[in-house]
């Protein structure tokens, strides 16, 4: 972002309620700047990244159902990151863009789709791919950030599907040598652990009794070397569940 942190609001204008939380930021009537665009939308986001050095773009829908995955996920995800891309091209002063993509664009190969398809992961899969396809063709230095599933405390008051918090993500900006893929996993584990850890620090919670552990174990385990090569270092998984818990309480999601 340029110095003065330009913000894109892709739902509405500025009075949008699901951008209320941005407003009560430290510092957004100095910094803070609301553009409404739109993702389908060829030109929109060309005023928002005008002027800017950097441009982070982090939204993609997130759901595992969808009536018409075709206009609900892909062509957001698709066609969103790129009209960002283009608006990007455009503007001189852009010197790196950071794009959002997901470790599901890497685990997944390109096999035939089932009937049980996730479109959601294949949204994010063709983004990325789309993306470095253009950035290749237009000289765009681009950076893909790829979590997993991120848990913490979050600032929005409603939920959304994977609590999309990124942290730390403007190192990928700031570190000159910063280039290519960056996983940002700090563990992998099992819902049966968590529930686990649930179950001894949250006793009074209504919790299954257990859950059967998946017919395999986690037999690989994610680099973090690249992501701590930006200055990333993960919060033990633990406290970030426990963290997350402690949200839900203080916003009122449920009582413990």
């Amino acid at each position: 972002m340029s110095g003065e942190g330009k913000v894109v609001c892709v739902t509405g204008a500025s009075d949008d309620p699901k951008i209320k939380h941005l407003h009560e930021l430290d510092g957004t009537k100095e910094r803070l700047h609301i553009f409404k665009a739109n993702l389908l939308e060829e030109g929109s986001f060309d005023s928002a990244v005008d002027g800017c050095e950097g441009v982070f773009h982090t939204a993609s829908p997130v759901t595992f159902s969808a009536n018409d995955p075709q206009a609900e996920l892909i062509d957001p995800a698709v066609k969103g990151t790129l009209n960002v891309l283009r608006s990007c091209a455009k503007v001189q002063s852009v010197k790196r863009v950071v794009v959002t993509s997901s470790i599901a664009s890497i685990l997944f190969n390109g096999n035939p789709l089932t009937p049980d398809v996730n479109w959601y992961l294949v949204s994010k899969t063709l983004a990325e791919e789309a993306s470095w396809k253009f950035a290749k063709e237009n000289g765009i230095d681009l950076v893909t950030l790829h979590p997993g599933l991120v848990i913490g405390p979050f600032l929005h008051s409603t939920l959304n599907l994977s609590l999309e918090v990124i942290l730390d993500i403007t190192n990928a900006l700031e570190v000159p040598k910063a280039s290519g893929r960056y996983l940002l996993v700090g563990r992998v584990t099992q819902f049966c652990e968590i529930l686990k850890i649930l179950h001894e620090h949250y006793p009074t919670l209504q919790l299954p009794e257990k859950l059967e552990a998946a017919k395999y174990e986690p037999t690989y385990q994610i680099s973090q070397e690249r992501a701590k090569s930006l200055g990333i270092n993960f919060m033990p998984w633990e406290v970030s569940l426990r963290d997350t818990v402690e949200c839900f309480k203080e916003k009122g999601f449920f009582n413990v």
